[in-house]
């Protein structure tokens, strides 16, 4: 597997691509499908399968393979283009590319959006690009100047000597005859004007004047609208349906049963709902119609009782808990399944025909969306044409690992001969499975005599999320274990001598999907939470028990002392205000947050969070606060109110009346520092979230002397 890697990664990172009447530089020689040109500026550019494109009108194009879900990726990544190539980010025309080898992850043979690796994967691939496109320029303005490119220099856009000057435009032709360097030369940073200020997004002003088109937003011509009646009860299927009253509603094409359910086709949304509420369907329920979160309780606790999956084991936790004694901790943690909630329900259209297929969805998941969308209908995958749009929230819900929503859409349009839309309502979305998994953590712990660590034992029961994916045959262990389910206990930071941590694969028959953070939203919270208690049993304040756990670890330690420092931790707060303390590390950056909170009865305000921020080097330091603002906010909602529930194997919840989310009035001040360590790039999309609960639960400790080792906050305290 490692070489396979290895020359993935080599494939990815090296090559570059000159064609035509303008300059396209790339990282892979393939040529995209559907090669399109375009005039401008009195020549063509042509559309290869490349990441830039220098059009002779001075239109400097980014074709990402990255989806746009509000994380700001496309306004990341036209910094880093645009740093090298010197031109400022805002010039920068972002569009998104369909499905291309070209845009595989590094060291998966996937393109997706998701892992908060979208800046980490293709920043120092993206310079690159900037810099051998811009020494190309150099070159072709050197010789029509007859000069060398030490007397030339450029800035956003232009190439100077002396008063004469060109634009990349008028230089695009010329440059694209110049050989490409193979290793270009980069910027030192001391040299960037981009990389490490804060840049607007680029994608504000369409999103707020109405122009982004989202995948509901989608209309082709001729385009019929299809909802579907699906399983009441996951694994249900259908027995039988009676489809002579939806027939009847006015605009209702077609009814058509599918894997997932029965779906009505109509000429417009309003007929396909009416439609789909008229059928009646006999289900076939399944095991899953007796599905009870009280007996999967029952049986994760014995699960946690006995030795799991290894992840971690330094030294004999087992010895040293043993000779523990009274000095220790022996808690149980609970956290519930949890629905993605995303802003835009699922949607997708897909036009099915016997030469190809156009596909125009909002998703995280574009080879693989494409891949099984050919299978369905019989094509190859080139023949598969994907048009993405903005994502209105993607937390991996549209990172689905086996497609489901595109599939089903897939299934819908096949033979129709028209292209269909197929959309979720809320309560489909809500209610359409794959949750963040149900957990349970236990944790036993130990401290000396003088309240120095001893033994850390970490043990947890989830279905494991990886396993599921296109990427199991790569990263399951061979004794079975799932690293996503490890993540955020494994990489304990603190100096306990003897650490074990488990993991045993639970199996409860819901369907489960990564959900923002992965493991790391509950780990996050069961580690600190555990902390805090190892805290006050050694009669320390949970700050200064933390500092001295991290000695051997200065990056952790740096972020602990900044959020404490923003709080002006240890001194007197507002009458009936408390604060809680978190710190952790996922997707290589590292978070601590301090919350400040009131409790009245069973009502917990959150007042302010001080969050600091330590991602290596914030590439777009606004970026960087908006995600750790986001990722406060969603891990808040969840945190306080966030909880599927079951009855007779339904879900409960159905919409934000009863799946809360926090509003605006509700929310709190929230200020973030950022560090710049100069640590490798780490992510950015979701380690925000998992500090977040935790440093509240421990506010309210510090306010009711209660603790919380169940989520939600607001079930605990009712």
């Amino acid at each position: 597997m490692n070489s396979d890697t290895n020359a993935g990664r080599r494939h990815f990172l090296i090559g570059t691509a000159v064609i035509g009447a303008g300059l396209v530089i790339g990282v892979a020689v393939a040529k995209r499908r559907g090669t399109a040109t375009r005039s401008g500026g009195g020549g063509k550019t042509l559309s290869p399968n490349a990441w830039l494109r220098v059009a002779p009108d001075n239109t400097v194009t980014l074709a990402s393979g990255k989806s746009e879900m509000g994380q700001g990726i496309s306004t990341g990544l036209t910094i880093a283009l645009g740093e090298e190539l010197d031109i400022d980010p805002a010039r920068i025309v972002v569009e998104f590319a369909g499905a291309d080898k070209i845009y595989y992850h590094p060291f998966l043979p996937q393109q997706f959006t998701g892992g908060s690796n979208s800046t980490v994967t293709t920043h120092e691939v993206l310079r690159q690009v900037g810099a051998t496109a811009r020494a190309m320029l150099l070159a072709a303005a050197a010789k029509k100047w007859d000069t060398t490119v030490a007397e030339l220099r450029t800035d956003n856009g232009v190439v100077y000597y002396g008063s004469r000057k060109l634009t990349y435009g008028e230089l695009a032709d010329a440059a694209a005859a110049e050989v490409p360097a193979a290793k270009p030369t980069l910027k030192t940073q001391a040299q960037f004007k981009y990389i490490g200020k804060s840049q607007p997004r680029n994608d504000s002003r369409v999103k707020v004047t109405g122009r982004a088109k989202f995948g509901l937003d989608v209309d082709v011509p001729d385009m019929l609208t299809a909802m579907i009646a699906r399983a009441p009860v996951f694994g249900a299927t259908v027995k039988s349906f009676d489809d002579s009253e939806a027939r009847k509603i006015p605009g209702v094409v077609a009814v058509k049963q599918v894997p997932s359910g029965v779906a009505v086709l109509a000429e417009n949304t309003w007929a396909a709902e009416r439609g789909r509420d008229a059928l009646k369907v006999d289900w076939n329920l399944g095991s899953m119609a007796s599905f009870d979160l009280a007996q999967v309780r029952a049986d994760y606790r014995a699960k946690i009782r006995k030795p799991g999956l290894i992840a971690r084991n330094d030294g004999d936790a087992l010895k040293a808990l043993q000779a523990a004694g009274a000095r220790s901790i022996d808690v149980e943690y609970e956290l519930p399944f949890l629905a993605h909630a995303t802003m835009e329900p699922l949607n997708c259209v897909v036009h099915a025909r016997a030469d190809g297929a156009d596909m125009w969805v909002g998703t995280q998941s574009q080879s693989q969306d494409v891949e099984k969308a050919a299978e369905i209908l019989g094509l190859k995958p080139e023949q598969v044409k994907l048009h993405v749009q903005y994502l209105g929230g993607g937390f991996g819900r549209r990172a689905s690992t086996v497609s489901d929503f595109t599939v089903e859409a897939t299934h819908v349009a096949k033979d129709v001969g028209r292209p269909v839309k197929i959309i979720w309502t809320r309560e489909d979305d809500m209610r359409g499975g794959y949750y963040r998994p149900f957990s349970i953590s236990r944790v036993r712990a130990a401290i000396d005599k003088d309240g120095k660590p001893l033994a850390w034992y970490h043990n947890c029961v989830s279905q494991p999320v990886l396993a599921t994916s296109a990427f199991a045959k790569m990263v399951i262990k061979p004794d079975g274990s799932d690293p996503s389910s490890s993540e955020g206990s494994a990489n304990l930071p603190y100096a306990f001598p003897n650490i074990r941590v488990d993991s045993i694969n639970g199996v409860n028959g819901v369907p489960i999907l990564w959900w923002r953070s992965v493991a790391n939203s509950f780990h996050g919270f069961v580690v600190n939470s555990a902390m805090d208690e190892l805290a006050a049993l050694a009669g320390k304040d949970p700050v200064e028990f933390r500092r001295g756990l991290l000695g051997s670890q200065p990056r952790h330690l740096a972020v602990l002392n900044r959020a404490a420092e923003m709080a002006n931790w240890g001194r007197p707060l507002a009458a009936g205000h408390f604060h809680g303390v978190a710190l952790h590390e996922s997707f290589g950056s590292i978070i601590a947050q301090v919350a400040e909170v009131s409790v009245d009865g069973t009502e917990v305000k959150v007042h302010k969070v001080h969050c600091a921020v330590d991602c290596g080097t914030a590439v777009n330091p606004g970026q960087v606060e908006a995600q750790m603002q986001s990722g406060i906010i969603y891990g808040l909602s969840a945190a306080l109110w966030g909880e599927i529930s079951f009855k007779d194997g339904r879900v409960q919840q159905s919409n934000f009346d009863d799946y809360r989310v926090m509003r605006m009035s509700e929310a709190p001040a929230i200020e973030v520092s950022i560090i710049n360590s100069g640590a490798a790039l780490g992510g950015i999309g979701e380690p925000g979230l998992p500090p977040i609960a935790p440093a509240v639960c421990a506010a309210i400790f510090a306010a009711t002397g209660k603790r919380i080792r169940k989520l939600p906050i607001a079930s605990a305290l009712a």
